[in-house]
Formats: C-alpha cells, sequence, structure tokens
C-alpha cells in the first residue's frame, strides 16, 4: 500500500474499433471495504451500480464509488461499440479507515471543475484528490491523501509534496528521471519517506503522483478489502450465494467468484 491507495490499474493505452465484443466490457461484479477512482485520460466509460446510478466517465473527470459494506457495479464500452475510441486511463482503488468500512454504499461524480489545476516550469498539473500544494480537490475522501495528474514538457521538473508519509510517482506516457532512477511508462517507484524527491521529464511524459497517511494492515481478495480475514469469508458466500443485489438495468450476467 501507499498511504490508502492498495490497487492501480493502468487501463490501455489502446484502440477500441466499432463494433468491439461485448467481452470486453467488464461485467457487474462486487466490491467491500474501498472506494474506487476511475480517472480518464482519453475514451469514456459506462458506469452503473446496484444503488441505481448510471454515469458516463469523461476524461478529466472522477468517478468515486464507495463500496463500504457492499455494492457491485459494470463498467461498460458501449460509446466505443458505437464510434470506436482510444481508452487510455488509471483506476485506483483507496482502502476505507476501520471506522469507515461498513459505511454505506455510496457514488460521486466531479467534474473538471472540481480538479483544481496549476502550471509551473513545463509541468501541468490537475489535483484529482486530497490536497496538495496548498491546493483542495472537491472530491470527497475518507482519509489524508493526495493524488495528482503532471503532464510534463521535456525536461521540466518539479518535486513532489513531501507533507505525507507514503508517496510514489508512476508513469502513464514517456520517460522521467527520479532520484536519479529513470523510469519508462508503466514503471512506479516509491519514495522515501520524509525526503524532498526531484521528478525530471526526459521527454514529454504524464505522471501520477499519489500517496497520502497509512491507515493499517489491510487485506485482499479479487475486488474485496478489509481489515479482517472473516469479513473477506463472508463476502466471498456473499456473491457466492448471490446475495448482493446487481446494478441497476444490468442485472441479466455477473462474473463468477473466482476458484
Amino acid at each position: 500500500m501507499v498511504g490508502p491507495f492498495i490497487f492501480f490499474d493502468h487501463v490501455g493505452p489502446v484502440d477500441l474499433a466499432p463494433g468491439i465484443s461485448r467481452s470486453l466490457d467488464v461485467r457487474p461484479h462486487p466490491h467491500i471495504g474501498l472506494s474506487t477512482v476511475t480517472y480518464l485520460f482519453h475514451g469514456a466509460i459506462t458506469h452503473r451500480d446496484s444503488l441505481g446510478f448510471r454515469q458516463e466517465i469523461r476524461p478529466g473527470e472522477v468517478n468515486w464509488m464507495v463500496a463500504g459494506s457492499g455494492i457491485t457495479h459494470s463498467e461498460r464500452f458501449g460509446r466505443a461499440r458505437e464510434e470506436g475510441a482510444h481508452l487510455h486511463g488509471i483506476q485506483t482503488w483507496v482502502a476505507l479507515p476501520k471506522e469507515d468500512e461498513e459505511t454505506d454504499p455510496a457514488f460521486y461524480h466531479y467534474d473538471s471543475s472540481d480538479l483544481p489545476e496549476w502550471s509551473e516550469g513545463g509541468v501541468h498539473g490537475r489535483l484529482v484528490a486530497g490536497e496538495a500544494n496548498g491546493l483542495r480537490a472537491g472530491v470527497k475522501t475518507h482519509s489524508p491523501l493526495f493524488y495528482e495528474h503532471w503532464q510534463m514538457d521535456a525536461d521540466s521538473s518539479r518535486e513532489a509534496v513531501a507533507e505525507y508519509r507514503e508517496r510514489a510517482v508512476y508513469v502513464a506516457s514517456g520517460e522521467i528521471e527520479v532520484a536519479g532512477t529513470r523510469l519508462q511508462s508503466g514503471q512506479m517507484a516509491v519514495l522515501t519517506p520524509g525526503k524532498g524527491v526531484r521528478i525530471t521529464a526526459l521527454c514529454p511524459a504524464v505522471a501520477i503522483v499519489l500517496g497520502g497517511e497509512p491507515i493499517g494492515e489491510r487485506f485482499m481478495f479479487w475486488n474485496f478489502v478489509s481489515s479482517s480475514k472473516e469479513r473477506l469469508e463472508q463476502a466471498k458466500e456473499d456473491w457466492l450465494q448471490q446475495r448482493m443485489k446487481l446494478p441497476v438495468g444490468d442485472a441479466a450476467e455477473f462474473i463468477p467468484l473466482p476458484e
């Protein structure tokens, strides 16, 4: 984990042709004990969940889904199926503090006006969530964290925010140098706590810089996160026995429990 971030998924980049198979969609599946955070650079994804929300995720916006005691959702590529698309984005999972693990599930969608932006020395940044560099995003969070998207010109550089105990930088495209180490697209560096770290773009690059305060040990099975192994077993059984409501408007199929 890096702060409360427990899972990090780089989506694409991939070109999807019109008429793509529905098998590429992410069918209905469950979560507990976490928030999913979906952020796109390009393309669109249609979210549906068991609370009844339907939302198209577009570039520069944030889908923040609080699973808490349990939620199900699907992520489908209807627009790409009709028109074709270049899809590229990031999904992270943020583990909830113990006191919030069983909170009621919720869904929030934020547009770009909720995400402060800044430019300095060839680096254009957007604060996707949390607080950093005197800025605060409009996104509701449950523990101290920050999540930044940096668009970097070649040879530009900037120091990562230092006030959080755990931090990491991920290269979404291009190549950067972090404390003398070169990172290419698809690589992440976990930064030394308490030290100023300069990030330099060796060519035009996109970096995700994130972190926060640690929230304690967590266990994970499939899409479930909890501070309790027993709670994971209960979630497995709930999904196996089909006790979790499927997304409204998308209840004809689901992903089975992994063996």
